[in-house]
C-alpha cells in the first residue's frame, strides 16, 4: 500500500505485522528497506519499521506480574528465550481507510492465554499521514475486556546508517543490561552513552531504553545533507536506542515504558490510549 506526498513516499505492509516496508525521499531510504521476500512471507520483525503493542522489548521469563497475578508468556521470537516486542508485529492488520496520502489499519487481539499468547482482548490501530515533509504515525491502544489491563505502545523504525550519521536525543537515564538484554540497574546516563551532543552512531554499541525522554531526536546523514527530525507525544517517555555491531541500520524507538514493565501502565475497562510520532525530513 503506497503514499506519496511531495519527495516523499511509504509503503505499508499491513499483512505483515502492520509495519512499514519503505520510507523514502527523492527515492533514497531513510529507514532500511523491507526485502520482498519478508514482505511476501509476512515477516513483520524483518521490516523497515514495526509497532510495539502491548509491550516493548523483554518480559523476563514470559511472567507478567499485574495487579496480584501472574500471567505466563510464550517466546515468539527465534533465538530469544524470553517473549519480545508484544504480538502486534506478528500478525496482519485490516485496512480501514486508504485515500493515498492517509491510512488507517487495526489489528484486534483474542484472549490467547492457553497457548501462553497475551491474555487481554485488545484493539489497536495505527493511523499514517504523509505530508510533503513529513509522516505522522497516531497509534491507539483500546481495552476490549470489562477490567483493566496492561496497555504498552511503541514503535520499532530501523534508520539507515552511513559512517557519519548522527543522533541528537535528550534523556536523564539507562538502565543497564544483563547478558540476555535483560534490566538491572537504571543510572545516570553516561558520557559514552550521552546524545546531548549530535554525534556519530557509529561510536557506541548500544541495546538499552533510555527514560526521562523530551519526545524529541535528530537524525542526520552529512553526507546526504538530509536532517530527520523525531517528536513524539505522550505517553512516549522512554527511548530504546539499538546500536548492533557492523550493521547498516540502527534503531531509535519511542516507547511508553521501560522494558519488561509494561505492568505498571494499567489502562481501564474499554478505554484507549494514544499517542502520536512524527518523523519531519529537511535539508541540510
Amino acid at each position: 500500500m503506497l503514499l506519496r506526498a511531495g519527495r516523499l513516499a511509504v509503503d505499508l505492509a499491513p499483512h505483515a505485522g502492520g509495519s512499514i516496508a519503505r520510507f523514502s525521499v527523492d527515492g533514497v531510504d531513510v529507514l532500511r528497506p523491507m526485502a520482498a521476500a519478508d514482505i511476501d512471507a509476512g515477516r513483520g520483525n524483518e521490516a523497515a519499521a514495526y509497532p510495539l503493542v502491548p509491550f516493548s522489548n523483554r518480559i523476563a521469563n514470559g511472567r507478567l506480574d499485574f495487579e496480584g497475578e501472574v500471567f505466563r508468556l510464550a517466546r515468539n521470537w527465534p533465538g530469544v528465550c524470553h517473549p519480545m516486542h508484544g504480538d502486534g508485529w506478528s500478525h496482519a492488520w485490516t485496512v480501514a481507510h486508504a485515500d493515498g496520502q492517509v491510512a488507517e489499519i487495526v489489528y484486534e487481539h483474542e484472549r490467547a492465554g492457553a497457548q501462553g499468547g497475551w491474555p487481554f482482548r485488545y484493539r489497536a490501530r495505527q493511523r499514517y499521514c504523509l505530508e510533503a515533509d513529513r509522516l505522522v504515525v497516531a497509534m491507539a491502544f483500546e481495552n476490549l475486556e470489562d477490567r483493566p489491563v496492561p496497555a504498552g505502545l511503541g514503535l520499532h523504525p530501523f534508520f539507515v546508517r552511513e559512517a557519519d550519521t548522527e543522533l541528537f536525543c535528550r534523556c536523564q537515564a539507562v538502565w543497564r543490561t544483563d547478558a540476555e538484554v535483560l534490566p538491572v540497574e537504571r543510572i545516570p546516563v553516561p558520557a559514552a552513552w550521552d546524545f546531548g551532543t549530535s554525534r556519530r552512531v557509529n561510536e557506541v554499541a548500544l541495546d538499552n531504553c533510555f527514560d526521562g525522554w523530551d519526545g524529541k531526536a535528530v537524525v542526520v546523514w552529512p553526507r546526504r545533507r538530509l536532517r530527520l527530525d523525531l517528536e513524539a507525544s505522550e505517553p512516549f517517555r522512554h527511548l530504546v536506542i539499538y546500536v548492533p555491531p557492523a550493521q547498516a541500520y540502527f534503531c531509535v524507538e519511542p516507547v511508553s515504558h521501560a522494558s519488561g514493565d509494561v505492568g505498571t501502565l494499567p489502562l481501564g475497562p474499554g478505554a484507549v490510549r494514544t499517542g502520536e510520532i512524527v518523523f519531519r525530513l529537511s535539508d541540510l
